[in-house]
């Protein structure tokens, strides 16, 4: 989601998000800072994200060719495709950041935090941050209402969800003593209770916020469904509590 970038205010001077580095989508490195050559690309990402989202809102994005883009973008169709392998990640640019911040949640959440804490932490962060991959805040309901009216934006959505699936996967079996390349049931199990139960919460938010809710009301409920979800999975999961 590319319209609170474009405001401007939840990134700093140097391009990064406030509140410290994030991952692939903002091509930071350990130390949080980007060489010239990283930050031409962040730029080039997030203008080509950026007129992308404008031209998907107000046209509906299945009427816009990726052409189009392009030319807003005043970049190459072969540019936009070495940033966004699909038409679809124009839109849902987050993808990336969101499985990132999933995986690094559980595995440098410290020796004195179980995995479930971590990712207790992280989501309840978000929703507090009104970060776009919390589904709620100010602004947001044109971009989520371009996804539902989308059929190849939910598709990908669905897809994406099944990617995060996976990596939390890898990353509760690593947590767990097992091979992150190749988790076990259990692992792949916890991983499907978890994502459903924050796929349950953000869908509540959003439904409220397609149909004209506050924005603070709704968070402080999604906030407390993330609570009530995370307790249940604690009592399911105690290996991971």
């Amino acid at each position: 989601m590319a319209e609170e970038e474009r405001r401007g205010g939840a990134r700093t001077a140097d391009g990064e998000r406030a509140g410290g580095p994030r991952g692939e989508s903002g091509f930071t490195r350990e130390d949080g800072r980007l060489t010239l050559r990283e930050r031409k690309k962040l730029q080039t990402r997030q203008r080509i994200s950026g007129e992308a989202t404008l031209l998907f809102i107000e046209r509906g994005f299945d009427h816009v060719t990726v052409a189009e883009v392009a030319r807003a973008a005043e970049v190459s169709t072969m540019t936009v495709f070495n940033y966004f392998p699909r038409k679809e990640d124009l839109f849902l640019d987050r993808i990336p950041e969101a499985r990132e911040l999933i995986t690094r949640a559980v595995r440098e959440r410290g020796a004195d935090r179980s995995p479930l804490a971590a990712l207790r932490a992280l989501v309840l962060g978000l929703v507090a941050e009104r970060h776009p991959l919390s589904a709620v805040g100010e602004g947001f309901g044109h971009f989520w209402r371009t996804v539902v009216e989308s059929p190849a934006l939910r598709a990908r959505g669905r897809e994406a969800l099944d990617e995060i699936e996976g990596d939390l996967a890898g990353a509760l079996a690593e947590a767990t003593g097992g091979e992150p390349g190749r988790p076990g049931h259990d692992a792949r199990l916890a991983a499907a209770l978890i994502v459903a139960g924050v796929r349950a919460a953000g869908a509540r938010a959003l439904a409220r916020q397609l149909e004209g809710d506050p924005v603070d009301e709704t968070a402080v409920e999604q906030a407390e469904v993330l609570r009530r979800t995370f307790d249940a999975l604690e009592r399911a999961l105690p290996d991971l509590a």
